[in-house]
């Protein structure tokens, strides 16, 4: 016992020097991030014209997007498989799965707990396991820097407790054996639950968002140079925001004019010198004019080239940064911006791909008791990536269909085309139905349908 708490202590430390990181890659997601370096002349009441530039968003949003699983496959197997896919559709996990991408991106890393169905609970299917995905402030682990599977992990709970207290109330500790359940007290840790799950690994799958061999624990998709040209995004926008208040309107100077002649008996101005009003006064010797409005297209000549050093760094198409020209492109031209970000898309699939099948390894380990060698050989199917219009898709897919192998085979089966067209498993298996019941109506409309005799009307009258 005395073991288990010593980890319990030991995670949440390590989780509790990592909280920095967090929160920065979440502050520039969510465009809370306040760059400090401002300029040694900037006044401080200045700095609240500092603006939220919000390219993270954009590029992680479009990247997310592009991710869709819609299947798993089974080694030596042509169709997705159904109770896999049952599973995934009865855990949310078309939702969940796509914020556990987005949380990688942003924090370098999320997490999947697989469980057993609870005993008891009406609404749980009992041949379904429990899925859940978590953010990394919700949950931390060990990993082993050899093999990248987990050790041992920990899920945090904050309960109604001190705000201020930032330790988390109850916490559950995965071990390769046993998932236990504490909750905090003055007295410290008290164990709640004890679940001997004798699997012999972890239940818990990370989301890796790596890029180098050496970061077990990932890396966040907001990456320093980003970082940079946001923040200097954000100075110049509130540069550009003081000289608007200040000097976007032309300044007005008056000489030669007495101060009487600008006041009346009361002792307020005789005229009002704002934006379109005239000046006048009757003073012969006093001359007006005004300054030159400050130029404000150098700010956003600025604004456009950071933006392209930002598309730069991540791939995003011109369009997404509103720097493309001024003539619409077409549709092979926008399908060209989007080279690089399909690929890193791709990249991506490949990555979250591996772990989605070794969570439904653990599923079927939970489940069946064992995990046969097929399921290792496992295969997760996604969506294209790239954005074709369904127009040019279409007439591809179907002369590929239609096409023959010189022994006259055709070059594509139908249902390849119908996954190429982006229809989901559900979809494709109803459409098989159909295929199959058009044959069977159509011959039964010839076997109830009797063929009219010639010539009848001529035999009745014999």
């Amino acid at each position: 016992m005395s073991t288990e708490l010593e980890l319990v202590e030991r995670l949440i430390t390590s989780y509790e020097g990592s909280k920095n990181d967090l929160k920065s890659g979440g502050d520039y997601y969510e465009s809370r991030h306040r760059p400090t370096a401002v300029g040694l002349a900037t006044p401080p009441a200045m700095q609240m014209l500092l603006s939220d530039i919000g390219w993270a968003r954009v590029y992680l949003d479009s990247l997310e997007e592009r991710l869709d699983l819609e299947g798993f496959r089974m080694a030596g197997e042509d169709a997705s498989d159904e109770r896999l896919w049952q599973w995934w559709q009865a855990n949310n996990l078309d939702q969940m799965s796509g914020l556990g991408h987005l949380e990688a991106f942003v924090h370098g890393r999320a997490f999947v707990v697989v469980s057993a169905p609870k005993k008891g609970d009406p609404l749980a299917d009992p041949t379904c396991p429990v899925i859940d995905v978590l953010s990394p402030r919700q949950m931390h682990a060990d990993i082993d820097r050899r093999t990248g599977k987990v050790l041992r992990a920990i899920r945090f709970v904050k309960g109604w407790g001190d705000p201020s207290d930032t330790r988390p109330d109850f916490v559950t500790l995965y071990l390769p054996n046993v998932t236990v359940a504490y909750e905090r007290s003055p007295q410290g840790w008290t164990e709640l639950d004890r679940v001997p799950h004798k699997l012999g690994v972890v239940p818990v799958v990370p989301l890796l968002n790596k890029s180098r061999l050496d970061q077990v624990l990932g890396q966040s998709e907001i990456k320093q140079e980003l970082r940079s040209v946001t923040d200097a995004a954000a100075r110049t926008m509130m540069n550009l925001q003081a000289t608007m208040e200040l000097m976007a309107i032309p300044q007005r100077y008056i000489f030669g004019v007495d101060k009487d002649e600008l006041m009346s008996q009361s002792g307020g101005s005789t005229y009002q010198a704002y934006i379109a009003k005239i000046l006048a006064f009757t003073d012969a010797d006093g001359k007006a004019g005004q300054f030159i409005a400050a130029e404000l297209r150098n700010f956003t000549e600025v604004m456009t080239e950071l933006s392209k050093q930002a598309a730069s760094y991540t791939g995003l198409p011109p369009q997404y940064l509103s720097f493309a020209s001024e003539n619409p492109a077409s549709a092979e031209a926008i399908r060209s911006s989007e080279t690089r970000l399909i690929k890193k898309a791709e990249r991506k699939a490949k990555v979250f791909g591996a772990a989605w099948e070794q969570v439904m390894r653990l599923c079927l380990l939970v489940m069946d008791g064992s995990v046969s060698s097929d399921a290792h050989r496992m295969e997760t199917i996604w969506r294209d990536p790239a954005t074709p219009t369904f127009a040019a898709m279409s007439d591809a897919v179907v002369k590929l269909v239609t096409a023959a192998t010189p022994d006259g085979r055709p070059l594509v089966p139908v249902e390849m085309g119908r996954v190429k067209l982006g229809f989901s498993p559900e979809e494709r298996r109803q459409m098989e139905a159909w295929d199959k019941e058009a044959p069977r109506q159509q011959l039964a409309s010839l076997l109830t349908t009797p063929p009219k005799p010639a010539f009848s009307d001529n035999l009745e009258q014999e």
